[in-house]
């Protein structure tokens, strides 16, 4: 005499089989997601209290940059209106460590950036010659002599800074205005 046999049937089993197999690649995927996150470093800059002031013969081009990522980036060039600086006409000026550069950029004349180091508002900038280095948290201040393409007939239109790293450009942009000066 045989007894009634006990087990699951073929459908049940297959769905247990099914839903072990989804949980596992869920499980799986979960964990390589975390440790990649986790061990990847972000770059994220900032531009801010961007200037262009422009006379009848000269401009100069001004704004602050803050590296808010956890990861130190290198900056390999800028541009202006969509042109190409070189590092020659590009000055910096490192905020130290702890400190915040909160106002904003004062007018700056053509004729005051010259030579390796410039004294502007206190603050000594430095003459670039190449790429810029920049740690995770820090701030630079830059100022950009004689952009090619800014002229006096540019005042109060739109103009583009844009900053490029090995993997990302970071743009802001600001009004022109005029660096002539009022008599009094």
């Amino acid at each position: 005499m045989m007894r009634g046999k006990k087990g699951l049937s073929q459908v049940v089993t297959t769905m247990i089989v099914l839903v072990v197999a989804v949980l596992l690649a869920v499980v799986v995927t979960y964990y390589a997601t975390n440790v990649t996150m986790v061990r990847t470093e972000r770059e994220e800059l900032h531009l801010g209290k961007a200037q262009v002031w422009v006379n009848s013969t000269d401009a100069v081009a001004a704004f602050k940059l803050q590296n808010i990522g956890s990861r130190d980036v290198l900056l390999d060039k800028l541009t202006v209106r969509n042109i190409e600086e070189g590092w020659g006409k590009v000055y910096y000026y490192r905020v130290p460590s702890g400190f915040s550069f909160i106002g904003d950029m004062n007018l700056t004349g053509y004729d005051s950036l010259t030579g390796n180091n410039v004294t502007i508002d206190g603050r000594t900038y430095v003459q670039s010659s190449d790429d810029l280095p920049l740690k995770s948290g820090a701030e630079l201040l830059i100022l950009i002599k004689g952009p090619d393409n800014i002229q006096i007939d540019d005042i109060g239109g739109i103009v583009n800074i844009i900053v490029f790293t090995e993997n990302a450009n970071y743009l802001t942009e600001t009004r022109i205005k005029s660096a002539t000066l009022q008599g009094g």
